[in-house]
């Protein structure tokens, strides 16, 4: 395998010198931990997150790991080390722009007492990176933790959700709560409360609850201008699902609310409260 023609004392100058902006990434990375220690598996929202900020996504194994002096960078966090990579591509999982068949880039990892990296040569690792403008030969990772552990298990989790991503019909990412109003109906508990949503593309998203006398509230959401249909809400660990648990605010701000008369606005609030009871919480391990 040829990697990039840099003699690696110039490379790790010129990366502590700040001259290849590669990413030095701290390493809270949950898949990366001490063998006396159970790793933490990455949750739905973990890989959601990690490849809806990733232009490439990038399977690799390591070649060659290089600890860069802790006096030519900034301090890493407590218990990791900063490390100049050279790795070999798998497999581009996805991404737009061409990578070769090795490339280098910085991360920190976590080491043992004696400073050794918890990785090690041949390690096969998953990348959520960005090319470098100008430095063939060399990614960024997009955030902390954007090196995980491969495994197939991991992959093909992964695959889901980048082609749910990739859906034409993709849900936007939400941003907020834009307005919502609950109109009651003619019978006593009964009422239809909407709430719309801001979204990242400006596109439309809207959740609907509904209640009738003696039967339970049903709910559903759109990423579309459609009304949502009732009764047939987001399953956990779908890109719908993170959508909403993993961005709602915890309360809708005040003047989002534009329901007529205090007994409505509490009604718009109880049925907001109602969703974000329903999608559960947006749990993560990193």
């Amino acid at each position: 395998m040829t990697f990039p023609r840099r003699p690696l004392a110039v490379a790790l100058l010129a990366l502590a010198a700040g001259a290849v902006p590669v990413a030095s990434v701290t390493a809270q990375v949950p898949t990366l931990v001490p063998a006396t220690s159970a790793p933490t598996a990455l949750t739905y929202a973990d890989l959601a997150a990690l490849a809806d900020s990733a232009p490439l996504v990038v399977r690799a194994r390591l070649r060659k790991l290089v600890r860069v002096e802790d006096a030519r960078m900034r301090p890493a966090a407590p218990g990791t080390a900063r490390f100049y990579i050279q790795a070999e591509t798998r497999a581009l999982i996805t991404g737009g722009s061409p990578i070769g068949q090795a490339f280098a880039y910085l991360v920190d990892l976590p080491v043992t007492a004696k400073g050794k990296p918890l990785a090690r040569k041949k390690d096969e690792v998953i990348l959520f990176a960005r090319t470098v403008p100008s430095r063939p030969g060399e990614l960024q990772l997009v955030r902390p933790g954007a090196q995980i552990a491969w495994s197939e298990a991991t992959e093909a989790r992964l695959r889901t959700i980048i082609t749910a991503l990739l859906a034409p019909d993709a849900p936007a990412r939400v941003t907020g709560v834009r307005e919502m109003i609950h109109v009651p109906g003619t019978l006593a508990g009964e009422g239809e409360t909407q709430i719309f949503l801001n979204t990242a593309d400006n596109s439309a998203a809207s959740i609907t609850v509904r209640r009738q006398p003696g039967r339970p509230p049903q709910w559903g959401a759109s990423f579309s201008e459609l009304v949502a249909e009732l009764g047939s809400p987001p399953e956990r660990d779908t890109l719908q699902w993170y959508r909403l648990a993993c961005a709602l605010p915890a309360s809708p701000p005040p003047e989002a609310n534009m329901s007529e008369g205090e007994t409505s606005r509490a009604m718009a609030e109880a049925d907001y409260r109602f969703v974000l009871d329903a999608l559960g919480p947006c749990r993560r391990a990193s």
